[in-house]
């Protein structure tokens, strides 16, 4: 993908719809890297993801449904969020049929839209700091639990397609202990916006 530019705003893609989710975590983790992700008009190029699903102890959903979980298990194409740590909130993307319970965290962005509103909400400057990691987007983009269960194709939401070929890295997932063997974080190689850097074999 080429370096975008923060002084111009880029085109945006087809509109994602709730269809694209109904696939397997792992086909659509890939894909969104690349997507814009916007809420209230505020985020940027979707460019870390990591893939959960119910049959991987990593995973809410592996011990079944809970009052905090419950999304993940409904229907594909809804927003998943809960607090990390008690510290601060994470955003994912439910997939698959009905009764699966995987989702796809959202890791990183590259911001492109609404700088003075992520600046003033993260109190940074740095662009490379301002969607650098799961806490750090859902506080820029204005992300917390009211957005829990809120569809991804309507607003304050919307998602986007990527308008271009990007090279996908893989590696494994970061702070986990458990399944931390599957290779199922996906970004742009390269990127300067990554929570942390891909393995340069990746």
């Amino acid at each position: 993908m080429a370096p975008t530019s923060m002084t111009s705003t880029p085109r945006l893609g087809k509109a994602l719809k709730r269809a694209f989710f109904a696939r397997s975590v792992r086909e659509v983790a890939p894909d969104l890297i690349g997507a814009t992700m916007l809420v209230d008009g505020v985020g940027g190029i979707i460019v870390e993801v990591e893939a959960y699903h119910h049959t991987e102890p990593a995973a809410h959903s592996y011990n079944g449904p809970t009052p905090r979980n419950q999304i993940m298990f409904g229907p594909p194409g809804f927003a998943y969020v809960y607090r990390s740590y008690g510290i601060h909130w994470c955003v994912n993307f439910v997939c698959e049929e009905e009764g699966s319970a995987a989702a796809v965290l959202i890791r990183a962005l590259e911001p492109t839209h609404g700088l003075a509103a992520m600046r003033r909400r993260r109190h940074a400057v740095d662009v490379h700091a301002l969607c650098s990691g799961p806490g750090k987007l859902t506080e820029a983009l204005g992300i917390t639990i009211a957005h829990n269960t809120l569809p991804l194709d309507r607003p304050p939401i919307a998602l986007h397609a990527r308008t271009e070929d990007v090279a996908v890295a893989t590696g494994i997932r970061i702070g986990i202990t458990k399944a931390v063997e599957l290779p199922w974080r996906y970004g742009v190689k390269g990127s300067k916006f990554l929570s942390k850097p891909f393995p340069k074999s990746v």
